[in-house]
C-alpha cells in the first residue's frame, strides 16, 4: 500500500532546502506519495529548527501535536528531522518516545529507508550536514518564480552566542561548477529569481581555496551573472561583515542580475559587546562598511541585532539604539538573547533579566517601525519591477509580489492591482508597477500595462501590518 507523507518544514530557508531534498527522495519512490493536506497523510515528517528558544519551542510543540494525532489514530508514523533532532536527539528519545524515528542534519536523506522499515535505530544521527549537489532532484516549493540555492553548509566561526557550528559542523562549500550547474537547472525549470544561501556567505570557498578566499564569492557571482542568461534576479542572504572587500562591493555595482540587497547580520555596535560576541570586527570598521555599502545606488540594507546579551548595559543598548536611529537601516530584525547550551555566552556573568530584554526589544522594534514607515512612503509615486508570488495570503482577492528590496518571508510585500487596463498578474512574472500606497511594512501598486497608463482617479486601499 502506498504511504501518504506530509512534510512540515520549520525554521530558516536553509532548512526548507533540506525539506525539498526529502520531498524529492520520496517522489522518486513509487511506495510514497507526498500530500499537501495533513488529513490525508499516513506519515508526517517534521523538519525542525533548534537555533534559539522560540524556534525550539515551536518545534517541540509541533512534534507533540503530531504525536497526539498518532495517538488519536490519525497518523501511523511520525518522523522528526533537522537541527532540533540533531542537537537534542538523546533527550528527545527519552522525552518523546512516541516519535518513530529521529534523523539529523546529515542523515535525513535516509528518509526512504526509514519509511520502508529498513532503519532499526530510534535515532540515526551523525556529525555535520548533508551537502547538496546539482544532481539532487529536489522540487522547488516556493510559489512564483523564486528558488533557494544553498552554496555551503555549516559555519567555521566561533561567535559566542551561536550554536550552529555545533549543530551543523564547520563550513563546507560547494564547488563553483556545481553551483552554476544547479543554477542553470533552476532557471531552465522556469525560475526567475535565485536566492543564494549560506550561514556565512562572505566566507564561501575558503575551505576550497584558502589562497584565494577573498576572491571565491566574487568569482561565483560573476559566473552566475554572466553565464545564466535567462536568470532575472540574483539575491544573497546572510553576509557576514568580515571579508566584505571593495572588489565584492564592485560586483554589486556592476553585475546585471545581482540585486542591490544585502542581508548582513551585525548583532550589535557596542565595541564591548562585539568583542564579547567574538564578532571579529571592530565598531569603527563596521560603521565604515555601512557607509561603503550605502554608496551603492538603490541599495537596500537589512540587518539583525541581539538585545539583552550578557553584560549589555543601558549605555550599550543606548549606543545601539542611537546608531539604528542614525543609520536608518531599510530592514531590521531584533532578537532577545537566548542562552544556548554549549556556547560561551550562556556561561557569562551579568545575564540580563528577561523583562529588560523585552523592554529593549520593544523599544528597538518601535524605532525601526517608524523608520520603515518613512522609507516605505518614499516609494510612493515610483515605478519599479515586481516579481509576482501569487494570491495574497492576507487578501484572497489580491495578488502580491516583491520588488528587489523585499526578500520572501522576511520582508514586506507589494500588493498588486491590475485596475485601469493593467495586465492580470501571473505568478513568476516580473512586471512594471507604480507604487500608490504604503503601510509600515508593505506597499501597494498598480501594474503598468503595455500602453500608457492614466492613473488619474485611481482609488486603492489596503490596510495591513506585520
Amino acid at each position: 500500500m502506498i504511504k501518504k507523507v506530509h512534510m512540515i518544514s520549520l525554521g530558516c530557508p536553509k532548512n526548507r532546502v533540506d525539506s525539498e531534498v526529502m520531498v524529492g527522495l520520496l517522489n522518486s519512490d513509487e511506495a510514497f506519495e507526498v500530500v499537501a493536506d495533513i488529513d490525508e497523510a499516513d506519515v508526517v515528517v517534521v523538519n525542525t529548527c533548534g537555533f534559539i528558544d522560540a524556534a525550539k519551542e515551536e518545534s517541540v510543540d509541533t512534534i507533540l501535536e503530531m504525536t497526539q494525532r498518532k495517538a488519536d489514530g490519525l497518523l501511523r508514523e511520525v518522523v522528526v528531522t533537522g537541527c532540533l533532532s540533531q542537537r537534542y536527539h538523546e533527550s528527545l528519545v527519552k522525552e518523546i518516545p512516541e516519535v518513530d524515528t529521529y534523523l539529523g542534519t546529515n542523515t535525513f536523506t535516509a528518509i526512504n529507508d526509514v519509511l520502508h522499515g529498513r532503519v532499526k535505530e530510534k535515532a540515526l544521527i551523525t556529525p555535520g550536514s548533508f551537502i547538496m549537489d546539482a544532481n539532487v532532484a529536489r522540487p522547488n516549493t516556493i510559489r512564483g518564480g523564486t528558488a533557494y540555492l544553498k552554496i555551503s553548509e555549516g559555519c567555521s566561526r566561533s561567535c559566542s552566542f551561536c550554536a550552529i557550528p555545533g549543530i551543523r559542523g564547520k563550513q563546507v562549500s560547494r564547488t563553483l561548477d556545481d553551483v552554476v550547474k544547479e543554477s542553470r537547472k533552476l532557471v531552465d525549470s522556469g525560475v526567475k529569481e535565485i536566492i543564494l544561501l549560506a550561514q556565512d556567505m562572505t566566507s564561501y570557498g575558503i575551505d576550497l581555496d584558502p589562497k584565494n578566499n577573498r576572491d571565491y564569492l566574487i568569482r561565483l557571482l560573476r559566473r552566475l551573472d554572466g553565464e545564466i542568461e535567462d536568470l532575472s534576479w540574483l539575491r544573497l542572504l546572510y553576509m557576514y561583515p568580515w571579508n566584505f572587500t571593495d572588489e565584492l562591493l564592485d560586483v554589486f555595482t556592476n553585475a546585471e542580475r545581482l540585486l542591490p540587497y544585502i542581508d548582513m547580520p551585525l548583532q550589535h555596535v557596542s565595541q564591548k559587546i562585539l568583542k564579547s560576541m567574538r564578532r571579529n570586527i571592530k565598531r569603527e570598521k563596521q560603521m565604515d562598511l555601512i557607509d561603503r555599502i550605502r554608496d551603492i545606488e538603490d541599495m537596500v540594507l537589512r540587518t539583525t541585532f541581539i538585545v539583552g546579551y550578557p553584560g549589555e548595559s543601558d549605555k550599550d543598548f543606548q549606543e545601539l539604539y542611537d546608531w539604528v536611529e542614525h543609520v536608518e537601516f531599510d530592514r531590521v530584525g531584533v532578537f532577545t538573547f537566548s542562552p544556548e547550551e554549549n556556547t560561551l555566552a550562556a556561561t557569562l556573568d551579568e545575564q540580563v533579566e528577561e523583562h529588560v530584554k523585552q523592554e529593549r526589544y520593544g523599544a528597538l522594534m518601535e524605532l525601526q517601525r517608524g523608520i520603515s514607515a518613512r522609507k516605505n512612503r518614499d516609494w510612493i509615486g515610483s515605478v519599479t519591477e515586481v516579481i509576482v508570488d501569487g494570491i495574497s495570503e492576507e487578501h484572497e482577492l489580491v495578488f502580491q509580489g516583491r520588488h528587489y528590496g523585499q526578500a520572501p518571508d522576511i520582508d514586506g510585500v507589494t500588493f498588486l492591482s491590475s485596475e485601469h487596463g493593467g495586465k492580470h498578474p501571473t505568478p513568476g512574472d516580473i512586471l512594471t508597477v507604480q507604487i500608490e500606497q504604503a503601510t509600515d511594512y508593505d506597499l501597494l501598486g498598480i501594474i503598468i500595462p503595455d500602453k500608457p497608463l492614466d492613473l488619474s482617479g485611481a482609488e486603492l486601499s489596503i490596510s495591513t501590518s506585520k
